[in-house]
């Protein structure tokens, strides 16, 4: 006849639950041993009562030293696990931020319609407090973009008719000194009125008498 299958719970009997964790605990300790004896593997095993009572077996070396060695493998297990993840949570952190930008921006887009409709209407219907506030702060940053353009564009035309200030400086000197040395030209071939019948030209300060 085949043996039923047991149905493993807590044994509420103290005493019968006592001596069962003695029984099992040495089974279990027995098992450890022989198994880093056969394979030559390091265990360690730890055991606490219902009591609090602690119960350890170190195979090879003692416990503090296979519970360091423990954490040394963990934590450079725990970093490849985080350095695989990285990527994936940077991935996910990335998105997650541009799903937060494009919700504020679209929130701050309505408001700022909203706003629109609300100077353009006269002040018809309702915006919070805090709508008014951002609304306030687009309109600030707004007009200060306006005032940058508005100076940019004015040094550009100072600077535009500066130029051709300087270039109409150019042309009348140009032409002044042209008149000077036309005028000088003409001095020196003044005609001389005299009795005489042959009449003299001054020419370079020297007479000549035809």
């Amino acid at each position: 006849m085949a043996r039923g299958k047991v149905q493993l719970r807590r044994i509420e009997n103290p005493v019968h639950r006592q001596v069962t964790f003695c029984k099992r605990r040495a089974g279990l300790l027995k098992k450890a041993k022989e198994l880093s004896v056969l394979c030559d593997a390091e265990i360690g095993l730890v055991i606490f009562s219902a009591h609090g009572k602690l119960y350890d077996l170190a195979t090879k070396g003692t416990m503090q030293g296979l519970i360091e060695k423990y954490m040394k493998s963990s934590r450079g297990s725990l970093e490849a696990q985080a350095d695989q993840q990285q990527p994936i949570l940077q991935t996910q952190y990335d998105q997650l931020d541009a799903k937060n930008e494009i919700s504020m921006l679209k929130q701050e887009i309505e408001i700022l319609q909203k706003g629109l409709r609300y100077m353009f209407g006269g002040g018809a219907g309702t915006m919070s407090l805090d709508e008014l506030q951002i609304l306030e702060k687009n309109l600030e940053l707004w007009i200060y973009h306006i005032r940058s353009a508005k100076m940019d564009i004015m040094s550009q035309e100072i600077q535009l008719l500066k130029n051709k200030e300087g270039i109409l400086k150019a042309a009348n000197k140009y032409l002044q000194d042209k008149i000077e040395e036309n005028t000088a030209t003409d001095l020196d071939f003044l005609p001389m009125t005299t009795n005489n019948p042959y009449p003299l030209t001054i020419l370079q300060n020297e007479i000549f008498q035809f």
